[in-house]
């Protein structure tokens, strides 16, 4: 057996009647954790190789609490008050960065972005919704919807509100980690999964999907779909700010550089390099054809707009009397030429 893992982390969760997992918390996910802890923790789990969810009982825990503490103590502290716990628990070792098998394994990735270890796209989530049950999140935890019924008489009967926020496959972020350093105005709108750099605002009507997310510092105002990753900016003075949709989705990855403006209701389906604006209600996407203009206001070419994608200094506008998408730059139109051709 290789003591070489991608990823190890010991978690509670629920799970319904028939014993299927509905979810898990990770407290203290670990990416690439050391040859000594993981030859630590196999025997006890009757771990050999692979990607696997082991379950284990509190027992279990105080072993691996025993037999970790002096190598990760973090880890022991975690261990030893799992070993207290009367939810199950669940260890999910991978040993490479490969298509999910199992909730267990779903949640963790979902924790390693969520937890900062990972970028957006920095690991693989295929086969993920197959694996997330659609669940009630409520104000008892997660419930199987074959079961949210009887629960809820049950609740009634008690003299209690069994109080249902959402069903989705996708829990809120909150719920399972707290970035350092943000500021989240509804913590509704942020499902697990999402990366939120330090110094992030989100806004009330702001929302950033799983596996998309803002480096840090920024305001997020709009919606930061899947895919999606907005770079750095400052506070002021051309912050990087989100008002309007920036949309990614499936394999595609759109990157946002630094001090960019996306104006309200505005949107990009491409990425956009270091200092772009796009006015509000504006919605560049990848073959939205856009009239490039000197710095006096000339037609030099009209392009698609994916052909301008991570170029820098760009200001993206509405044409009022035309209608036309225009696009015009700091940089002479010559320069922008020659930018294209060489990245294209």
């Amino acid at each position: 057996m290789s003591n070489s893992l991608f990823s190890i982390a010991f978690g509670v969760g629920t799970q319904n009647r028939q014993g299927a997992w509905l979810e898990v918390f990770y407290a203290q996910p670990l990416l690439n954790p050391s040859a000594e802890l993981v030859a630590a923790v196999a025997p006890i789990l009757g771990y050999t190789e692979g990607n696997q969810a082991i379950t284990f009982t509190t027992a279990q825990a105080a072993q691996l609490a025993e037999a970790v503490k002096a190598i990760d103590a973090v880890q022991g502290k975690l261990l030893t008050r799992l070993a207290e716990s009367h939810k199950p628990l669940v260890a999910t070792l991978l040993a490479e960065d490969a298509q999910l098998t199992s909730t267990p394994e779903a949640y963790l990735k979902l924790h390693l972005l969520s937890h900062r270890l990972v970028k957006p796209h920095g690991v693989s989530l295929a086969g993920i919704f197959p694996l997330l049950p659609n669940v009630a999140w409520t104000s008892q935890g997660a419930i199987d919807l074959s079961e949210l019924a009887e629960m809820q008489l049950e609740a009634r009967l008690r003299g209690e509100l069994l109080e249902v926020f959402s069903v989705d496959k996708f829990p809120k972020m909150t719920d399972y980690v707290v970035p350092a350093g943000v500021r989240i105005a509804d913590a509704a709108r942020l499902r697990l999964g999402a990366y939120v750099g330090e110094g992030t605002t989100v806004m009330h009507e702001g929302f950033i999907n799983f596996n998309a997310g803002t480096e840090g510092p920024g305001m997020i105002e709009g919606r930061v779909s899947a895919g999606v990753f907005v770079g750095k900016g400052s506070d002021l003075g051309g912050g990087c700010s989100t008002m309007g949709t920036l949309s990614g989705g499936g394999n595609i990855v759109i990157k946002v550089g630094e001090g960019c403006l996306i104006g309200a209701n505005a949107g990009i389906g491409i990425p956009l390099g270091d200092r772009n604006t796009v006015e509000s209600g504006l919605y560049v996407t990848a073959g939205t054809k856009v009239a490039l203009l000197d710095e006096n206001n000339n037609l030099v070419k009209v392009v698609k707009a994916r052909e301008l994608a991570g170029q820098t200094d760009l200001l993206f506008r509405r044409n009022s009397e035309t209608g036309a998408v225009e696009c015009k730059t700091h940089k002479s139109a010559i320069e922008l030429n020659e930018a294209l051709h060489a990245h294209n």
